[in-house]
């Protein structure tokens, strides 16, 4: 373990690179099709499924409060029941076959076999081992599954673990600002940062009636303005978001040291851009749209 400092911001910007690697597999029609040959409904049920199943057979309480910004009502309509079509262990394989399906596509076959993917691997996998497992449940059911041998699936395996411990360490910063599921994600959609109202609102199972509400009482705490943008106070309290994430997700970047965020940074980043060029995200889905 290195004594040495990290840059204030290092950690968050080698997480910005490598959570591409991850999260464009829920993205890829690969996902949905290898879910849906278990008899999986495509959607909902599939994305519930796929990131849940490390969890085990979890209902639809456990996935509410883990992915904390989906109506429990959409919910429920896809957990339990998808564990009476799949195991959690055959969803698990099954994403597994997506992963090297989706990353040789998006990638290349020449690059998935590259020493810089088995680089990449070892590097975020040094660094997901100061990960902390606690009030972090996506991150420790995913730390319970085993590394797989080939590079490019260690690597995703890795990427998913920063993620996730990320995620949860976001989900405390959401709540300790007092933020619900719904309010996180209206004011998420308004910074432009990330996924556009519309598809936030359907994706999430929100109803407009829903969605204004939540505008409404963020408007009363000075939060959002008349038009749906973030005032000033707004923008600080996301900014105040992401600074306890950043404390909270710190570790595993201490751990592997500025030498070794920047050289992941550097091949997370040219896999991210790879992955960008290559249609891993819906450019329709994404900005305020």
């Amino acid at each position: 373990m290195t004594t040495a400092a990290l840059e204030p911001q290092a950690g968050r910007r080698c997480y910005t690179v490598v959570n591409p690697l991850h999260s464009a597999v829920y993205f890829a029609p690969e996902h949905d099709d290898e879910l849906a040959a278990l008899g999986l409904k495509r959607g909902s049920m599939a994305y519930f499924a796929g990131r849940a199943a490390p969890l085990g057979a979890v209902g639809a309480g456990a996935v509410t409060a883990t992915f904390y910004n989906f109506s429990r009502d959409l919910v429920a309509r896809c957990v339990p029941a998808a564990w009476e079509i799949a195991s959690p262990e055959a969803v698990l394989a099954a994403r597994q076959r997506a992963v090297d399906s989706v990353l040789t596509r998006l990638l290349g076959a020449e690059v998935v076999a590259s020493p810089e993917v088995a680089e990449a691997a070892g590097l975020a996998l040094r660094a997901a081992e100061a990960c902390g497992r606690e009030a972090r449940a996506l991150y420790s059911g995913n730390a319970d599954l085993p590394v797989p041998e080939q590079p490019h699936l260690a690597l995703w395996h890795a990427a998913t673990l920063l993620r996730e411990h990320r995620g949860d360490g976001h989900l405390m910063a959401l709540a300790g600002a007092g933020l619900d599921g719904l309010e996180a994600l209206v004011t998420h959609s308004a910074t432009g940062k990330g996924s556009t109202p519309k598809f936030s609102q359907l994706s999430r199972g929100w109803t407009s009636e829903q969605w204004s509400a939540a505008q409404a009482r963020l408007r009363k705490r000075g939060l959002l303005d008349a038009a749906g943008e973030l005032t000033k106070d707004g923008v600080a309290l996301r900014g105040d978001i992401e600074a306890v994430t950043d404390r909270l997700d710190r570790a595993p970047y201490e751990h592997l040291g500025p030498t070794g965020v920047e050289r992941l940074t550097a091949l997370a980043g040219g896999f991210a851009q790879a992955i960008m060029a290559g249609g891993g995200f819906p450019k329709q889905h994404f900005g305020k749209g």
